[in-house]
């Protein structure tokens, strides 16, 4: 109805791009493809709004490009509409994710504190000796360069205990922030994991482990709750998957119980899945790639029950009490040492164990993955991501 048609300032709208198609309708030559509209600039303090909109185009490459549909901006204070700090915990208890480990998982999670209880150790570049962390990792240094620090496992047989993590002590580390304007909030829910376990490739009908390739000390691990703050109702869960990850919607989830959903967190690399099974990282469609295999078992983390809030800074601007952020959230090098490998003799080392016929698959494989084959690498902490106050790396599922 033209009634329900208006203009709207300029100054309160901001520019959109073309991100999911939606729906498609027609043949190749004459498509009709209906996409997803998604406002250009996100993050914690940004005003777009993301109003459900969409646009219809007869072009299949339009993805990200910019859109012709304008977003709306929220004029207001983004913090207005966001939870306090009791219906944060609120939100937890209701929608607060099931992490089930796979039954032949070697890597489970643990506390941070526990970690440094264990003998974990600070090395600085050029210094002979490392230090031993305090169990509120106190002696952590803050603003300083990569590769001038590095978190390393205690030394002798107690590495090997660490390296398994502990599942009692292993809690939920979960961040609060507006998005889209403040009409969402996301609860950002990591996992911190001791080490990360060796990948294994999947070529055709055969499965080749690729030794100590995919290893590496420490494993940062999330997904993103997004929840509507006009409703309170959960809209989305992104679940990362390595460098990237995907949004699927409420109504696609699995749920532990009631409304806690469940997430399938992969053997020995961790990416976080909404469902059970084998998903391939590389070609599906021959059949060769890494393996990410999750199932259900009586190995899980109820993070409903065992979470700490470790960031909710706009709680101060509405006059509530702030949690205390913890020492080890400032720290800014690497979790894990990194350790280059000789990538000929590795590569040469694989290659002659398999038959002629798979060779070709291998080489395929390893030339995808170049980073993993090069060495290992400590990540860094929550912090240093780039969507700490941005958004998540934008990739749909549909």
């Amino acid at each position: 109805m033209i009634s329900e048609v208006m203009c709207v300032r300029v100054d309160l709208t901001g520019d959109c791009k073309l991100t999911n198609m939606l729906w498609s309708y027609g043949s190749s030559n004459r498509p009709f493809n209906v996409w997803n509209v998604y406002p250009c600039k996100t993050g914690l303090d940004e005003k777009m709004i993301s109003a459900g909109n969409f646009c219809c185009t007869t072009s299949k490459t339009v993805s990200n490009c910019v859109s012709p549909i304008s977003c709306l901006k929220n004029a207001a204070c983004v913090y207005q509409s966001m939870p306090t700090a009791d219906q944060i915990h609120a939100l937890m208890s209701t929608y607060g994710p099931v992490f089930y480990f796979h039954p032949d998982e070697k890597y489970l999670p643990s506390s941070v504190t526990w970690l440094f209880e264990q003998g974990a150790l600070l090395y600085k570049k050029d210094k002979d000796e490392p230090e031993r962390l305090s169990c509120d990792g106190c002696n952590l240094p803050v603003n300083s360069l990569d590769g001038e620090y590095w978190i390393g496992l205690p030394h002798g047989d107690a590495a090997e205990s660490v390296k398994k993590g502990n599942l009692e002590s292993a809690k939920a580390y979960v961040q609060v922030k507006p998005m889209l304007g403040g009409v969402y909030t996301d609860l950002v829910v990591w996992i911190y994991f001791p080490f990360n376990g060796p990948s294994t490739a999947k070529l055709a009908l055969i499965d080749v482990s690729l030794g100590n390739i995919g290893e590496h000390v420490s494993d940062w691990e999330h997904v993103t709750l997004r929840i509507s703050n006009l409703s309170g109702h959960l809209k989305k869960v992104y679940f990362a998957q390595h460098s990237g990850g995907m949004w699927v919607n409420a109504s696609e989830l699995e749920y532990a119980y009631g409304n806690n959903i469940a997430v399938y967190s992969s053997r020995n690399g961790h990416a976080s899945y909404p469902h059970p099974g084998l998903v391939l990282q590389g070609n599906r469609c021959i059949g060769v790639g890494i393996r990410n295999d999750t199932a259900h078992s009586d190995c899980f983390l109820e993070t409903s029950k065992n979470y700490h809030i470790i960031s909710a800074e706009y709680l101060h601007l509405l006059g509530d009490h702030a949690p205390d952020e913890p020492n080890w959230l400032y720290y800014t090098c690497e979790w894990g040492p990194n350790i280059l490998y000789n990538r000929r003799v590795k590569v040469d080392r694989l290659l002659g164990q398999l038959p002629e016929r798979l060779r070709k698959s291998l080489k395929y494989l390893l030339r995808k993955f170049p980073n993993e084959l090069s060495g290992q690498q400590g990540p860094t902490g929550p912090r240093r991501k780039d969507y700490w106050l941005g958004d998540e790396r934008v990739k749909y599922h549909h």
